[in-house]
């Protein structure tokens, strides 16, 4: 059988999906206990996060340590704490959206948007903050200079309180939206990759990919303690925690723009995996490259002469990857709604 029959057979079956119509809202049937479960673990984990904030906001310094930097945040600070707190209260509504009733009524563009965010926010700590903690348990974490290098931030047990719950939240999210995703928009991503998508969209694909492998070399370089482009500051406070945090930015920049160029190029691979591939790294590097960019433009907390122009540059980079690869996410989802 040619590669071209046996992406039509497989365009054929997509039609008519085996898990039966999944392309309208979910089910009219309420969630099951493992869903009940997890919109609960989902909710609580919020918890820790949103009552630390909230005592942040009311001026309280719990988990701040005398001299930290934070403390002479101001306005800028405060507005920061209070979008992150509206932040992780959309965790709560979204756990609500994805297993009640009224979340079915929603819009799918609606929904995507926060699912989009909340996976590019939650994945690097997902992955980087288990990675830290190998990379202590293991004795290679910071050294005694590199510590004491390091100007007060927080108190250790608030990155444990706060990751782990970052954590718990990105797996209950992820058990809630993958089988929410499989019965509204399952015809998207089932069955093969199929036909090669227009031109311009190819063009897109190659410089996502392009730029992302700049972008992922870049953070590579650093994870592995390079130092050009970083300022002495940062480069005295290296180590292979730091180098852990990088490592998984390149990894989701370098996978992401392999996951938009087989998105564009079709064929007969499956479709979800360069799917996930596309949607988790893009979201990672739109993410946390938009934060990184709105915080290196923010006043200078630090002892420093703010953030180097290579850094910066490296941020925006992330930023534009991360939009180019949406621009492939959502051609490849218009064709395939459009071959239904």
């Amino acid at each position: 059988m040619t590669t071209r029959a046996a992406v039509q057979q497989t365009n054929s079956a997509v039609k008519a999906p085996a898990h039966g119509p999944v392309n309208g809202p979910a089910s009219d049937l309420g969630p099951g206990r493992v869903q009940r479960i997890l919109r609960a673990v989902a909710v609580i984990a919020t918890v820790p996060y949103l009552v630390l904030k909230a005592a942040w906001l009311s001026g309280s310094h719990i988990g701040i340590p005398e001299g930290s930097v934070l403390l002479k945040g101001g306005l800028f600070l405060t507005v920061a704490n209070a979008v992150t707190v509206a932040m992780d209260a959309a965790v709560i509504v979204l756990a609500l959206l994805l297993t009640r009733p009224w979340g079915r009524r929603v819009p799918g563009r609606l929904l995507l948007v926060p699912a989009f965010t909340a996976t590019g926010l939650l994945t690097p700590i997902m992955t980087a903050f288990p990675g830290q903690m190998l990379v202590r348990a293991l004795g290679m974490g910071a050294s005694e200079a590199v510590e004491a290098a390091r100007e007060p931030f927080l108190d250790p047990w608030v990155f444990t309180v706060v990751y782990g719950g970052f954590t718990i939240q990105g797996l209950a999210l992820a058990g809630l939206f993958v089988p929410y995703a499989r019965r509204r928009w399952g015809r998207v991503w089932q069955g093969v990759l199929g036909t090669r998508l227009p031109l311009p969209t190819g063009v897109v694909a190659g410089a996502a990919a392009a730029l992302g492998t700049a972008v992922g070399a870049i953070h590579l370089y650093w994870a592995f303690g390079g130092s050009a482009g970083l300022g002495a500051e940062r480069a005295a406070l290296y180590s292979a925690e730091t180098g852990v945090v990088s490592g998984v930015h390149a990894v989701c920049a370098l996978l992401a723009g392999l996951g938009a160029l087989l998105l564009a190029r079709g064929g007969a691979r499956r479709a979800w995996w360069p799917l996930a591939l596309a949607w988790i790294g893009a979201a990672e590097m739109l993410a946390w490259g938009l934060f990184l960019v709105v915080a290196a433009l923010g006043p200078d907390l630090g002892s420093g002469d703010g953030t180097p122009v290579v850094i910066f540059l490296t941020y925006a980079g992330q930023v534009v990857t991360g939009c180019l690869i949406a621009v492939v996410l959502a051609r490849f989802a218009a064709a395939r709604r459009a071959a239904v």
